[in-house]
């Protein structure tokens, strides 16, 4: 199953980026790794150039928030992409916040998972699962 991922925006938290991409691969993913400061086109594009399945974004700086609010709007812009799995995590907020306020919100902008301050093997954990609900894995 192919992973496009990486970090978005103004993020450049190479290490946890490169700890996700060997995660996924020890997993058995396919993983097409976009790297750090990336934009959201980006991801859509390599989805849509790779046949990605799982879009995995991640942000540890906080500022995903800002960058996400018009994910669901730029989805639908691109064709084909309506089983396309969406999941963010890190630190998806600057500062502080509660994940039971943050994950809703998230999920509202078109994220199938939210993982906010969530352990990466929690996450992919979860991811997995989520795929074998779907008949995806």
């Amino acid at each position: 199953m192919k992973v496009v991922t990486g970090v978005v925006g103004n993020d450049i938290h190479v290490v946890a980026n490169r700890l996700i991409e060997l995660s996924l691969n020890a997993r058995g993913f396919e993983v097409f790794n976009l790297g750090v400061n990336t934009y959201l086109e980006e991801f859509f594009d390599a989805v849509v150039e790779t046949g990605a399945e799982v879009l995995l974004i991640s942000s540890l700086n906080g500022e995903a928030e800002g960058w996400s609010r018009e994910i669901k709007l730029l989805k639908a812009s691109y064709k084909n992409l309506d089983n396309l799995v969406m999941m963010i995590g890190g630190n998806l907020v600057v500062g502080s916040g509660d994940a039971d306020e943050i994950v809703p919100k998230y999920k509202n902008y078109g994220f199938d998972l939210v993982f906010h301050q969530v352990d990466l093997n929690t996450g992919l954990d979860t991811l997995e699962e989520y795929l074998k609900q779907r008949g995806m894995r």
